[in-house]
């Protein structure tokens, strides 16, 4: 069926890029399968965490967590999706849909730049802790030399403030936060990208269950039967991405990711202007 297709491209995204998925799952529920937009935004977020659970317990697996960062991230994101879930009410679908395109392409297109600019920093899948963290590249976060991470008063910090900004996006997009939780990883830690995206997992989990909560406390509409399909579709892809994102490299799926987003961004932006009243502003 088209949901489990749709869930499929949904979770293949989120296991290659740690955030794809969850921007896509939106546009891919209004136009694919002509869910309402909050109705959308509710059911992306139960879908999304769930697969990203199945997606975090692999990498667990492989230890590619960075799980103290992950907790900080996350406390902060489980408290701030409910805001977001209330501001998210007060928005008309049209202007919650400009907004979420317009956040997409600024993101994609800074991620965009720093692979093409700086493909080195994401060109490994684990952290190289002979090297890291004995210069000032400029991070917040460092590694030690026992390769753990080394969580000071600023470390912690930037990431409970990340941590924050994500969850309430997750509640106000029903985007899981992933495209913000994978460049602020790695800009405020040492992490390569594959570590970046298997940690974001765990976050997109703890705090999308947390907005799901909230939206369905504040009585949002979830229909199951097209989110239990869209959930066999999403496992089933993120087993796929999952197995195959050790194999590519880490500039080309930062590449993949902004582009992907900024096709989509473009697209909801040309939906919504078209049906813009001449003169209007609503």
């Amino acid at each position: 069926m088209m949901a489990i297709l749709l869930g499929i491209i949904v979770g293949l995204a989120l296991g290659l890029t740690g955030g794809g998925g969850s921007i896509l799952a939106v546009p891919l529920l209004i136009y694919g399968l002509d869910v309402a937009p909050k109705s959308a935004i509710t059911l992306s977020l139960a879908v999304v965490a769930l697969t990203a659970l199945f997606g975090a317990l692999m990498a667990w697996r492989h230890r590619l967590l960075e799980l103290r960062a992950a907790m900080i991230f996350s406390a902060a994101g489980i408290v701030a999706a409910p805001a977001g879930i209330l501001l998210g009410d007060q928005v008309s679908d049209r202007w919650l849909l400009i907004g979420f395109a317009v956040l997409m392409m600024i993101v994609a297109l800074r991620m965009l730049a720093n692979a093409l600019r700086h493909p080195e920093q994401a060109s490994v899948v684990r952290a190289d802790f002979e090297h890291v963290g004995l210069n000032d590249t400029g991070t917040v976060c460092h590694y030690s030399h026992d390769g753990r991470l080394r969580l000071t008063a600023p470390c912690g910090l930037v990431l409970a403030l990340m941590g924050v900004l994500a969850g309430l996006l997750s509640g106000l997009f029903g985007v899981g936060g992933g495209f913000v939780i994978v460049p602020a990883l790695m800009l405020v830690t040492e992490m390569s990208i594959h570590r970046a995206v298997a940690t974001s997992l765990l976050v997109i989990t703890l705090v999308g269950l947390s907005g799901t909560a909230s939206a369905l406390a504040g009585d949002r509409p979830l229909d199951w039967f097209v989110g239990g399909l869209f959930l066999i579709g999403g496992l089933i892809g993120m087993g796929l991405g999952r197995a195959v994102a050790h194999r590519l490299a880490g500039p080309r799926l930062q590449q993949l990711f902004a582009l992907v987003m900024i096709a989509v961004a473009t697209y909801l932006l040309m939906q919504q202007w078209a049906v813009m009243p001449t003169g209007v502003m609503t």
